[in-house]
């Protein structure tokens, strides 16, 4: 019986990045709904956390997330379905609107709830070896978590109807190539290049980095004015901040800005 105090494995990287890895390797780090709980008290502690400036979502073992339990799935309903798609939506769209800089490192297979998992951070790296896809409909099911919506607006409606339909998985290259993941990096070098990443964009204005995540969200499916306009009032509200008057001085006088969030 596995320790359902370990199925979700949190650590720190350099006191700011935030490390949440997937510990069910045996399952393929499949998504129980214990592991869904402790992952959404994870976020919710890391979104009130000032010293977390971001987010790693990684798998152990030879995979990043094979999706939803099927000992669970199994026993689902029209009711606990409801049930269970709107909690796994809200967990991953806390993920997504955390104001955080997150990026899902993927090994091996990325399926089903685990596609979606990765889809709802706001970067995508991934190893050679990486496999994606919507598996579901093999099930008898669709995808529950978001990933219908996600991947057309990632990949594009006709990939998605192609992936969703099928359940055939794509490799690392052609997910690069549709805009899915944003990098290949060989597997000794997945962590430390995630790292990487997110510890270049733990330098920047917070703030700023807040307002880009929200305003893409926000106005992704607004007419272009009125997303215009969400534009317009993050902008100002960043010229009120003291990270500006510091990034402009530091321009100015050729060094490194220092922001602090204010």
């Amino acid at each position: 019986m596995e320790n359902q105090n370990d199925i979700l494995k949190i650590t720190h990287i350099n006191n700011e990045i935030l490390h949440l890895t997937l510990n069910r390797p045996s399952a393929l780090n499949a998504l129980s709904a214990e592991v869904l709980e402790k992952l959404h008290q994870a976020l919710i502690s890391a979104k009130d956390d000032s010293k977390i400036k971001s987010i790693l979502i990684s798998g152990e073992g030879k995979a990043f997330c094979a999706g939803a339990d099927i000992k669970q799935l199994a026993a689902l309903d029209g009711q606990t379905g409801m049930e269970f798609a709107h909690r796994g939506q809200l967990i991953f769209r806390t993920l997504e609107q955390i104001g955080k800089p997150s990026l899902a490192a993927i090994n091996g297979l990325a399926l089903g709830g685990g596609c979606e998992l990765a889809m709802s951070a706001t970067m995508r790296i991934a190893t050679e070896t990486a496999s994606f896809g919507q598996p579901e409909v093999k099930l008898g099911v669709i995808p529950g978590f978001g990933g219908t919506q996600r991947l057309a607006r990632l990949v594009g409606k006709g990939r998605a109807l192609d992936l969703c339909l099928s359940g055939r998985l794509i490799k690392a290259e052609t997910a690069l190539a549709w805009g899915l993941v944003n990098e290949i990096v060989p597997a000794d070098n997945l962590i430390t290049r995630a790292t990487e990443i997110l510890n270049s964009l733990n330098k920047l204005a917070p703030i700023a980095l807040k307002s880009v995540m929200s305003v893409i969200d926000e106005g992704y499916d607004l007419p272009l004015d009125q997303a215009m306009q969400v534009e317009a009032k993050a902008f100002a509200l960043c010229c009120g901040t003291a990270d500006k008057k510091e990034g402009v001085s530091a321009f100015i006088e050729k060094r490194v800005a220092e922001f602090t969030g204010a």
